[in-house]
């Protein structure tokens, strides 16, 4: 078990399906002291698969962009496939940008701060980080932030 602590040179490492150091069906659980060794492990594989997912159906786009870059002799033809382009291209933007949380979060498990909330400090919670694993709030301190968000936003 020793191998799942040594840390990478880079949080960019590529994920390589079927080389789990963590048990076939692990998943964080309450009764282990939190992010111990195997729940950051499993948060590092989980947001490494995340990360060449989203970089496999990235590179699908960009070959199909540049498949589908031919001419349109119909007007209305051309503007929806401009249209498809711009709503492809915008949600590659967004995926740039969760790529750069994903690498955020392998950076904090590796100093050792991913899992708690950067407001309070306390644990952000297994649950909650299962399911945004990006996570850098609390439940409770993200609700507090989107609060103030739309009372400001009212002003």
């Amino acid at each position: 078990m020793s191998n799942v602590t040594t840390k990478s040179k880079s949080p960019r490492m590529s994920y390589i399906p079927g080389l789990s150091k963590l048990p076939k069906g692990y998943r964080p659980s309450a009764s282990e002291k939190f992010m111990s060794v195997r729940q950051k492990a499993y948060f590092r594989e989980k947001l490494l698969y995340w990360r060449s997912e989203i970089i496999s159906e990235t590179r699908g786009t960009l070959q199909t962009l540049h498949e589908d870059s031919e001419q349109h002799a119909d007007l209305a033809d051309r503007a929806t496939s401009e249209t498809d382009r711009a709503i492809e291209l915008r949600a590659r933007d967004r995926q740039r940008k969760l790529i750069a949380k994903i690498d955020a979060a392998l950076e904090r498990i590796e100093e050792g701060s991913y899992g708690f909330c950067e407001e309070t400090g306390e644990p952000i919670g297994l649950k909650r980080l299962d399911a945004r694993p990006i996570a850098t709030m609390s439940l409770e301190a993200q609700e507090r932030h989107e609060k103030r968000e739309r009372v400001y936003r009212d002003d």
